[in-house]
């Protein structure tokens, strides 16, 4: 017999808000084929993520700056214009948010974010005030999908296993989160996660 969930956890980048280096950087490079090439190239996602898990952005800075030296503008650029890149909300998701919040249901989130940036982004956003709390990667200095994470989630958020209902984008976040009993599902769009928490009588 599955569990009764008594806690929703909200990844937070593209389920509760959109998030890509592209927004910033179509800005600032006019020629698609250049943009693709310093997207895959120079300021990467994978690069990015070494902030999520602790990395110092002054250190990933310097170190990306003499490797690319032509591109230091931009690189100094993704770190002090990275709200440019959250542009906006996931549509839906913020309402199901304010639904569960009104009707009382526990709320947390489990977020790969860069301890600098959060920091950033945290005052711009009152919508994860509904949030009891929230665990961040770059603070903890351990991402997604390493168990570890997931531990300091249990232990702050104070569920364990079936209690505990999560939605995040990366297939990999979702198969951790299983293996530790979590019931969890990946996030296609705000409509599939309705319904998902309809059926687990958290939503009418």
């Amino acid at each position: 017999m599955t569990q009764q969930v008594q806690a929703v956890v909200f990844d937070l980048g593209r389920v509760v808000i959109e998030w890509n280096l592209r927004h910033l950087f179509a800005k600032l490079i006019a020629d698609p084929a250049e943009l693709d090439w310093f997207l895959a190239n120079v300021v990467t996602e994978q690069w990015h993520f070494q902030h999520d898990e602790g990395r110092p952005l002054p250190d990933m800075l310097a170190e990306r700056c003499a490797e690319f030296p032509d591109h230091a503008p931009l690189i100094h650029a993704y770190a002090a214009r990275f709200l440019e890149t959250i542009p906006h909300r996931i549509p839906g998701t913020d309402r199901l948010i304010e639904r569960l919040a009104a009707r009382g249901v526990p709320l947390f989130a489990l977020t790969n974010f860069g301890e600098e940036f959060w920091h950033m982004f945290r005052p711009a956003e009152p919508l994860l005030d509904h949030f009891r709390d929230i665990v961040v990667s770059g603070v903890e200095r351990t991402a997604k999908p390493e168990a570890r994470i997931y531990e300091i989630a249990e232990q702050r958020f104070g569920h364990t296993g079936g209690a505990l209902f999560f939605t995040d984008d990366n297939a990999a976040n979702i198969t951790a989160a299983r293996a530790r009993g979590w019931q969890a599902e990946l996030f296609t769009d705000a409509d599939t996660l309705e319904r998902q928490l309809q059926a687990l009588g958290l939503l009418d």
